[in-house]
This record gives structure tokens, sequence and C-alpha cells, in this order.
């Protein structure tokens, strides 16, 4: 095979696999990551594996422009992961790295500690952090997020995990844990039902499931999945991906359910959210395991209307300069919740003082996202995932 036959994405998967189960271990002889988290799959793991895998492949990277060193095998030779050869469904992947690399590796190694710290969600420990250190991380975050979608990620995940807690220790080890990471329900293609229906309009009183009496947990979810009527009508491209790419198409979907939510059913004081049937949920009335979800839809909804805010004031700005308006930051979030993190990297050359060095944009739909894979987990939301997505199905037929 030569530098410049394109890899096949098998081969690619396997040698991330091989990677990402070295990353894990590294992290956790650097104490970035202990057994009880590896072991338990709780949190964003999902994310902060394969962003490590990401950030110690920009360390060892020796190549410029960059490209990733695959692992060696005896029958064939040393080979780099380059734009040349790198198979289409990763290219969005590899440009977003390579724009990275150098940044980490300027970093001095406090720094680099630092950034690898803030992937793993920990504090970092420097006096003065390097402001730059959150926008390469949320870079790195949003290409995880958009690994830990696929399918033939999730189904691998857990014998990375198993790898890495196997580090080290002797099977007899009584200290020895098991990795419990179940990868979530699938989402291929379904066959539409007979009579496809929508979902009541977030905003509507057409009838739904809820009662009166409808536990907190089904409540947000029947908004959300109420929303994605509404995400459907208004962006025909979603409805096009769900045909073309469904796991990819499903995981958009809600996270634009969850941006709309955020946006149209805050309540005015920021403590709740007004579900289907006009029922309204606040933060007191929500049980104690599901504040953390509750919390984070409501502040996605304050950084949303704080985001809008700022932008209309910087356009008024801009106009009364003379200057061209750049497109706002929420359209740009809603940009890479649909074709990804790879538009935004494909953007920065061109559009580079809009970025901010924090890469607050980013941020965000990585916060929304994170939030959907793990509102997604939940025993309540994957319960009727199957029937949305067969709906979801039926509503492009």
């Amino acid at each position: 095979m030569t530098a410049n036959e394109q890899l096949s994405e098998n081969f690619i998967q396997d040698s991330f696999h091989s990677y990402l189960k070295s990353s894990l271990t590294q992290a956790k002889l650097e104490k970035l990551l202990d057994a009880d988290v590896l072991s338990s799959a709780e949190g964003d793991l999902m994310i902060t594996g394969p962003a490590l895998c990401l950030y110690f492949a920009a360390l060892r990277c020796t190549t410029n422009p960059p490209s990733v060193p695959l692992p060696r095998s005896k029958t064939s030779p040393h080979m780099d992961l380059s734009p040349s050869n790198c198979p289409p469904a990763f290219v969005g992947f590899l440009r977003v790295w390579s724009n990275v690399v150098q940044p980490i590796q300027s970093l001095v190694p406090e720094q680099q500690h630092d950034l690898a710290r803030i992937i793993c969600g920990l504090e970092p420990i420097s006096q003065q952090v390097n402001p730059s250190i959150n926008g390469i991380a949320a870079d790195l975050r949003a290409v995880a997020i958009e690994i830990s979608q696929r399918r033939s990620f999730q189904n691998r995940y857990a014998s990375d995990l198993q790898a890495a807690l196997d580090s080290g220790a002797g099977q007899s080890d009584p200290r020895s844990r098991k990795a419990s990471f179940v990868p979530p329900p699938s989402y291929e293609a379904a066959s539409p039902p007979p009579s496809p229906r929508r979902f009541a309009s977030s905003t509507s009183s057409t009838p739904s499931i809820l009662t009166p009496d409808t536990p907190a947990i089904e409540l947000i979810r029947e908004t959300l999945y109420a929303a994605l009527g509404d995400v459907l009508e208004s962006h025909s491209s979603v409805r096009t991906l769900l045909k073309r790419d469904p796991p990819r198409a499903y995981f958009a979907s809600v996270g634009f359910a969850i941006l709309y939510t955020a946006e149209n059913a805050i309540t005015p004081d920021g403590q709740g959210i007004r579900g289907v049937l006009g029922n309204t949920l606040t933060l007191d009335e929500c049980p104690t395991e599901l504040r953390p979800f509750m919390t984070e839809l409501l502040g996605i909804g304050s950084q949303a209307k704080g985001i809008t805010e700022e932008d209309d004031t910087e356009a008024m700005k801009l106009v009364g300069e003379g200057k061209e308006v750049p497109l706002p930051r929420l359209e740009r979030a809603r940009k890479m919740l649909e074709e990804g993190v790879g538009w935004s990297s494909e953007r920065s050359a061109n559009d580079e003082g809009r970025r901010s060095v924090e890469g607050r944009a980013v941020a965000f739909v990585n916060r929304i996202n994170g939030l959907a894979l793990g509102m997604t987990r939940l025993r309540a939301f994957r319960e009727r995932q199957d029937d949305v997505f067969k709906v979801l199905a039926g509503i492009t037929s």
C-alpha cells in the first residue's frame, strides 16, 4: 500500500482503538482517570477517552503538516494517517485535530498537563492558566463527541476500558474491576410504522401520553421529543441526514431539540421548563437524581440567551462602524450540530477573528451534545427511543 492510497475505515478504527487502550492506560498511570471512573463509565467518559487519545496523538506527532503515526505491524511498513490517505468519513476529524497539534506542542509541559486535566474534567494546577487551553480542549472534545456517536466506537469501548483497568493488575488481583459500560441503543434505520404520526408540537395542545401525574423524567423526555417535530419541520437538511446517516441524524436531532427547548420553553425566571400540554416543571420540583440534567438544560438556555444578547450588541456596533456582521454564534452552533465540528474548522481560516481564543461556540455545542449523550443513556429515554426513531424515519419516507 502506498502512502497516498486511501486507507479503509476498518483499518483506521482498529488503529484508533489500539491507541485508545494505551491512552486510557496512560491516563490511569498519570492519575487523570482512576479505576472507579473507568469501571463506572459514568459522566462523560465516552467523550473523555477519545479526547485523551487525540491529545496523546498530538504530543507524538513529528510531521508538518501534522499526520498521525499508525501502529506498526510485522507485515506492513510504517505509515501515517494524512489528508491524502484518510477515509472521507474521518477527514473532518483529522482536519480539526491537525489544527490543534502545533498549539498543543507549543505549550510548556505544565500547561500540557493542565490541558489533559481539563479534558478529564479536573481543575488545572497551574497558578496562571494559558487562556488558549480551554479552546484546545473544546476542539478535542468536539471531535471526541462525534467519535462517541459512532456505533463502531460504542461497540468496542468497553474492551478499551477493560484493557486500561487490567493494566498493572493480575487476574487474581481482588482489586481488579470490570468495565460496566454498555452501548446505548442502536439507531440504525428502522421500518416506519404503517401510518407515521407527527409528534405533538412542543407549543401545541395536541394530546400526548402525559397526564397531570406524569413523572418528571417523562415530562422532560416528552418535551424534548415533541420539539423534534419542530426541528424536522424547520431543518430539511436534518431530514436528508436521517436517510443518509441515521445514527448521526438521531444525535443531531436530539441536540437541536435541546437547543430549541432551551430557547423556547424555559420559564421567565430561568428555573423551570414549560412542557407539552402546558405542564411546568421547576428545578425545585425535579427529583434529586435528575437535577444535574435539569440544571444543565436550564444553563444552556441561560447561555443561549446571553450569547444572543452579546451578538446583538456586537452586530449593532459593527453596523455603526460600517463593518460586515459575521454569522451569529447560535447560527454557528446550529451548523455544527448539523454538519459536525469539521464545519467550524473549515471556516476557521477565514473567520479566526470571530472565534474567541476560548472556542466559545465549539464549547457551547459540546455542552449541548454532552447533555444529549447523557440524557439518551437514561433508561426512561431508552424506553422510548425505538418508537421515536421509527416515527422520525416515517416522517422522512
